[in-house]
Parts: C-alpha cells; structure tokens; sequence
C-alpha cells in the first residue's frame, strides 16, 4: 500500500485505512497487528541460539587452532584430536552459556520500559505498546510522547515538534494542518509527523499511514542507531588488540625458532597456536557480558533499571551528579499553601482563575496543575474555548474559557517574569485595576519575600476576550491577579541519601528553574551552609572558558534555560568530571544526552526516557546511590580478570615460549596448554559475581591503560620468574624427562593461575579480604582436579605423569612463594603506583 503522506486528504486517509475520527475497529486493528508482525523478520530463540553458539568459535586465533584440528585428524594422530576438539567446544559452551543468560536478562529489562503511547480504537482513547500502531491508528500526542509512526496531523493546537533526529534541525518545527506537495522536502511537509521524533509542545491527533521499516526513520535507521561506545570499550578494545599483537609475534617468534631447530613441524605449528589460544583473552567478551548482565541484575533489585550494559562501567567512573530538585531533593508533591494577591492577601478571584486555568488545561500533566485541582473550587459555570499549552521558551499555560452568563476569559499562569510580560495592569489594594508599572516593585518585593522563606511562587494572569480560538499573539494586555504559594518538603532521608553520595565521591550538583533565592533556601535545607549558586542570567554572559571554572565550585544552577542544562554538562566534563544527569521532562533530553551517564525515571516522558541510559523504578537519589555502588561493583570485577589475565596468562605463556628455545623438547603439549586454560576458565568466569571491598566501592572507577600495562609487566615478569624456578628445579635438580617435565609446569601454571586471582581482586592482603563463594568453590574444584590428573588413569591420553611426591612436593613449596611474594608485589605496586 503506498499512499501519499502529506497531499492526500484526510477524508481519503481515513476512506484508505478504514478509519476515521473513532479509529480503528478492534478487529481490523487486530488483524493489522498479527499482519505486521508477520512482516518482522523476527529469529526464533533456536535461531538466536545457534547464532550465537557458533559465534563463540568465529575467533581468528581458534579457527586456525580447528583447522590444525582437521589437520592432525587426517595425520592420524586420533587421541590429541579428540582431547584438544572437547577442550575446544568445552570452552566455547562454557562461553555461550554465559552470554545466553545475560542476552536473556537484558531482554527481560527491556520489556519494563517498552514505550506506550494513547490511541483511539473504536471511539475509547486508550494505551497500548508502540509497537502494536497501525497504519489506520489514531494516535493522540501530548508533550514529551515520541511520534511512533509516520502520521498525518488532524487536529492540532499549537504543536511543536523535535525533528533533530529525522531532519538534523534542532530547533522545534511548528506543525499545522493542511496538504503539502509530495515533492516538498521533509522539513517544509508540516503536516505530517515523523517516527522518531518527539512533542516538544502542544497537543495533536493524527492518523497513522507508515510504520516500521516503511517509515523515513526505519529507512535510515541502520545509521542513526549507531551509539558511541564508552571509554571502558574503547579500553577494551584497545587491550584486546594490543595482547593480539603480543600473541602474534610470540607465535610467529616461537614457531620460527622451533622450525629453524629442526623440530617436528606439525607439533611447532600446534605448539605456536596453543601459545596464542593461551595468550588470547577468549573468554573476555563473555566475562564482560556477564559482569554487566550480573551487575544490571542487581541493579534491578535496587530499583535501577539498565538500558545500555556498557554504559555500568561508566556508572562506575562518576564523580558529579547533577539533578533536577522536584522529586529528588523535595518530595515532588505539590502543596498549595495558599492563592494571594499583590499585597499578600487571600484571594478568592485570583484562587478561581488559577483553578480554572489548571481544570481545563491537557496539554502538559505537572503536579501544579493536580494540586490546584484539589482545591475543589467551582468551575462549573465555565466550559473550555481553547488553550495555548507550556513550553519552556514562554514558560506559561494560557487557557480561554467561556462563562455561562457569556462572558469569556484568557487566564495566564507560569513564572512570574515571564506572566508579567504579558500584563499591563494589576489590582490594587482596593480591587482596582492599576498600571503595573506602578506596583511593580512591591511586586517584586513580595515575590523575593517569598523565595527567601523557601515558597515556590508563580504568577496569575487574566483579561475579558471577545473571541473562542487564541493564539501566542493574544497573550498581552492582561491584568496580573497575584500568586499561587506552593512548598515541596524535603524528602524523607534525602540528608542521609546525600551524605551516602558524599561518602561515595559524588558531588550532587542542583540544576533547576527555580528562581536564585528559592534554590539556595533548600541547599541551606540540605545542610549547604553556603550555597554557592550560579544563574542562568549569569551564564548567558560568561565564557565556556569561564563556565568551566565556575561549574566545579557551584552546588546550585538556578533559573537555568533548558540549553544551559546541557552547556553545564559540558562545562563539568571539560572541568575533568565523568557526569551523571538525571531528569524526567523535555527541557531535560539534551542534558541526558550529553552527560556520560543518563538517567530518567519510569514515569518520565518518553524521549526522557528514550535518551537515558539508565531508568529508575523510583525517582530517588538512595535509589541512585545503590546503582552508583553496583556500578563500581561490576567495573570493579570486570577489571580483575583484565589482571588475572595480564599478571599470570601473559607471563606463563612468556614462560613457555622462552623455554621451548632452551628445551630438546616442548616445555608444554599443545593440549595441555589447552588444558590449562579451560581448567582456569571456569573459576575466572565466575570472577563477575565476586564480593569487592568496600574502599574499592568508594572511590570512582576508571579505566586506565597505562596503569594497565605497568601491572602486567611487573606480575608478568615475577610470573615468569617462578616459572624459570620450576623449569631449574625440575631439570637440573630432579633431572626429569620430557613427560614429567611437561607434568610439572602444567601443574605450577594451573596453580599460579589459580592463586593470582585471590592475588590481584583486592588491595589488601588476600587473606584479609572474603571472596564469593563461588569463586572459591570453582577455584577449589580447579585445583584439585589439576592436583589429580597427574595420577588419573587416563593421565597418559593428556601427556601427564608425575615422577614422584618428591615433585609435586618441589611445586607446591614454589607455589606457596609465589603466593607470598605476589602478594607482597601487589601490596608495594598498589601502594606507589598511583593510577594517572
């Protein structure tokens, strides 16, 4: 079906999709629905499986190592080909079943914050899942919902849309009825809606006519959904190619070397490869995955919902908070304290009209509007004629309505500045009208007044009209009435909450409209006995230059514009802050795009929550503190096997290489290198679920790799040292053979291996700090295995015989010293090497 969007008329719209002012009938609608999906190339779990199953084996280094596989099959050599293939697909299933379970979590969280939007299907507007619009829906819009489908607007009032995502175009495209040419560009086709895009302001109906991939978004989908990646996967990346280059050159050295020495070359073709498995972080990808699906697990259970599973390692490194106050800070319910006019007084006409305009107003659902509304004042004698719904440039609600005895109204509310803007009069003391140039200072005086006692103020406005539609144009003239008097109490534990924050090392940063003197009453609230506070009439005349110095030392932004918000983000990032910003409205979006951790909560707008990479279950900065410590926890053990890794792996397999240039012999077979990496696989796996020390949890996480690779050099090489200890002692000493040899250096790699991870995972000595219980179990089980194969009956299928008690005696005794003096080197480098 191809129908033009934006020239066919509307009447021919609804004729096309069997629609019309009541919507769709349920049973179209239904059929619509089981159609389009039938359309979606949707993969079945088997599928999904499989795909990934088979991924865990794509790894360039474990191709070459099957196809040396194959080979060794064909040269008869049955029994290694067996051995190293199970290792093989025992190593990849232990991979694949991590990633499924994780692969599964992150679905799960994703269907708590699947987007809705109203729609109108058989007369009754009601709420459905985006995903199931159709072409023939009647979809209606308020500020902050997300255009799901490509529409054609049929009514609309005063609607502006964000189109950035669809045109590049940041600034709101006003929408109105009519028909536009087919060959006009999209930004001039101001009828029509585009998926993607989202209500900055107004309200509209309109017909759905393309979804999917039939609309313009899901034609250019593929290029607009490519996200940034964090500074932790760039760290990775970067750590994965550097330990490949590593791996390549040692193999090709090694390989090259034993070829020259005119060893067999289908055991130094095997060998090399072994080295390079062995080196190859295989199972980083499924370690990190599981970290992250672990960590956004218990994030959930602190209410914390994760969207991006990268973006908990950037969780990890904040430093700086900003939020909103309403909700975080204070309560977020809106009390009413009093209507009052000019001279402070209660008033019973200004308290009409502010229930009025919050009664009949739809066009932006605030708790300002729901607490007047409780006021329970008649307005039965008034009906409705128009509005011109809040935005965030006007900072106003205008609404007309129509009295019974004739007479009609515009009613003004929003921020006093911006209500007196509109006004040229005010009544008096004696309920006169007078020129409002005359009171404007006591005005003014009683607003302040009321800031410093900590009210919220906003200003009521009116004038007697003459028409039933109203535009931006008809807000002047008016006579300003007096204020609506709100407080929002501080929430219950926000004191302890932020002290929480403090001991983690976050500076919570305030970012709100509220006017200067309002603002700095709740951070003295909050215990900030001088709160240092920074307008945005002051930040329109500074410097970026100048903003960056100001932001780090500011606690409160007050009367910020919705483009300071994301200009502060910034400023605290170049200051040298990793951001975190957490808000729920449209003025919100560009702040929680910019800042390295966004986050928004589950009944924010949809683009809130769109944007954010983090949705709490509750609007609650406790909630956000223990997301802040799960964060840490999970970068925190993520990091530890990048360490076990570079600290044992990387100087084992340095080990084994350097001696196969000494040796007659390999110093290791190339399944027991195999081995010995799929043994200390299965505890390093479980590294995701380990405790972390609370001083670790404290301080900001970040990803570092200089620091990095200092580590891995020094453990490298004291790995490599016991290593040489245990190749003197078994050959120069006990005068092994080949077999026995080669038995005893998979025994003392497999120990260290499995050591250096109560080593490395905490700062401490390791006997001071508790690891998780299955870590130790999974260690535990490991080491005997490795202790026991040696004397198995099948120990000849894997090269293994031990010479006697005497060597496995030797090899204990230089493990319990590698043991120490690990520790002791973990203590001094953690001590002087300061993280940069």
């Amino acid at each position: 079906m191809s129908v033009s969007i934006s020239n066919t008329s509307v009447e021919e719209l609804y004729k096309e999709f069997s629609s019309g002012t009541d919507g769709l009938p349920g049973a179209v609608a239904a059929t619509r629905i089981a159609d389009q999906k039938k359309l979606k190339k949707v993969q079945s779990g088997f599928q999904r499986g499989l795909k990934l199953y088979i991924s865990q084996f794509t790894n360039p280094l474990v191709l070459l190592l099957v196809i040396a596989v194959i080979l060794s099959a064909f040269l008869g050599q049955t029994t290694d080909t067996l051995i190293i293939l199970f290792i093989l697909i025992a190593t990849g299933t232990l991979s694949f079943f991590q990633e499924l379970n994780a692969g599964k979590a992150v679905e799960q969280l994703q269907k708590m914050i699947q987007l809705k939007c109203n729609v109108i299907r058989e007369g009754k507007e009601i709420e459905i899942e985006s995903d199931n619009i159709v072409p023939g829906d009647i979809i209606v819009l308020n500020s902050g919902d997300i255009i799901p489908a490509d529409c054609r607007l049929t009514e609309t009032n005063e609607l502006h849309i964000n189109e950035s995502s669809i045109t590049g175009e940041s600034y709101p495209q006003e929408k109105i009825i009519g028909t536009v040419p087919d060959d006009k560009p999209i930004t001039q086709k101001t009828n029509c809606l585009w998926k993607g895009t989202n209500v900055v302001s107004g309200t509209a109906k309109a017909i759905v006519v393309y979804t999917g991939t039939n609309t313009v978004f899901g034609q250019m989908q593929h290029s607009l959904l490519k996200s940034e990646e964090t500074a932790f996967e760039k760290g990775i990346k970067h750590f994965g190619y550097f330990l490949m280059q590593i791996t390549i050159v040692l193999s090709i050295a090694i390989l090259s070397i034993n070829l020259y020495f005119k060893k067999p070359l289908f055991d130094s073709i095997l060998f090399a490869l072994a080295i390079a498995v062995g080196m190859a972080p295989e199972l980083l990808p499924a370690i990190m995955t599981f970290a992250m699906s672990a960590g956004a697990k218990r994030m959930l259970k602190k209410k914390v919902i994760v969207k991006k599973l990268s973006s908990i390692f950037n969780f990890g490194e904040v430093n700086v908070l900003c939020t909103d106050k309403t909700g975080t800070i204070t309560e977020g319910v809106i009390i009413v304290k009093d209507v009052v006019d000019i001279n402070g007084k209660p008033n019973d006409t200004t308290k009409l009209y502010a229930c009025l305009n919050a009664t009949f107003q739809n066009g932006y659902a605030n708790p300002i509007d729901d607490a007047l509304k409780q006021l329970n004042v008649a307005t039965s004698d008034y009906t409705k004629l128009n509005e011109i719904p809040y935005d965030f440039i006007r900072k106003r609600l205008s609404v007309a309505v129509s009295k019974s005895d004739g007479k009609k109204y515009l009613i003004t509310k929003g921020a006093v500045e911006n209500v007196l803007q509109t006004c040229t009069l005010a009544i008096d003391d004696n309920n006169l009208a007078v020129v409002i140039d005359t009171v404007n200072n006591k005005i003014n005086k009683q607003y302040t007044a009321y800031s410093n006692d900590g009210f919220r103020a906003i200003g009521i406005a009116y004038k007697e009209i003459d028409t039933n539609h109203i535009t931006r144009d008809d807000e002047n003239g008016m006579t300003f009435l007096g204020f609506i008097l709100m407080e929002d109490p501080l929430k219950e534990g926000i004191i302890d909450t932020l002290g929480r924050l403090k001991k983690l090392n976050v500076a919570v940063k305030i970012i709100t409209g509220d006017n200067r003197y309002c603002a700095a009453y709740i951070g003295k609230m909050i215990g900030i006995t001088s709160p240092v506070v920074l307008t945005g009439s002051e930040m329109q005349t500074m410097s970026t230059e100048a903003l960056i110095v100001r932001a780090s030392n500011t606690d409160i932004f007050a009367e910020a514009e919705p483009s300071q918000k994301e200009r502060i983000i910034k400023a605290l990032q170049h200051a040298g802050n990793v951001v975190a910003y957490m808000g729920d409205g449209i003025n919100d979006v560009a702040a929680i795009h910019a800042a390295d951790t966004g986050i928004s909560t589950n009944n924010a707008v949809d683009v809130a929550k769109e944007a954010a990479d983090f949705v709490l279950l509750e609007k609650d900065l406790s909630v956000l503190a223990d997301g802040v410590s799960e964060g840490r926890r999970t970068f925190v053990n993520s990091l530890k096997y990048i360490f076990i890794n570079t600290g044992s792996t990387f100087g084992n397999m340095l080990s084994v290489a350097g001696a196969s240039l000494l040796l007659p012999f390999l110093p290791m077979l190339p399944k027991q290198i195999l081995l010995t990496n799929f043994l200390t696989d299965i505890p390093f796996i479980t590294v995701a679920s380990d405790n972390v020390d609370e001083e670790r949890i404290i301080t900001p996480g970040k990803w570092n790799w200089k620091f990095i690779r200092r580590f891995m050099l020094i453990f490298g090489i004291h790995s490599s040292v016991f290593d040489f200890i245990t190749f003197f002692f078994q050959r120069n000493y006990l005068h092994l053979d080949a077999t026995s040899f080669q038995t005893g250096w998979f025994v003392e790699s497999c120990l260290t291996q499995l050591i250096i991870i109560f080593i490395v995972r905490t700062h401490k000595p390791f006997f001071k700090s508790k690891p998780g219980k299955l870590l130790l179990i999974a260690s535990i089980i490991s080491a005997v295995v490795v202790l026991a194969l040696p004397f198995m009956p099948f120990a000849n299928a894997f090269g293994l015989a031990m010479s006697g008690y005497q060597q496995l005696a030797g090899i204990i005794l230089i493990v319990i010293v590698y043991a120490i003096t690990c520790d002791i080197t973990k203590r001094i480098f953690f001590k002087y090497q300061k993280q940069e």
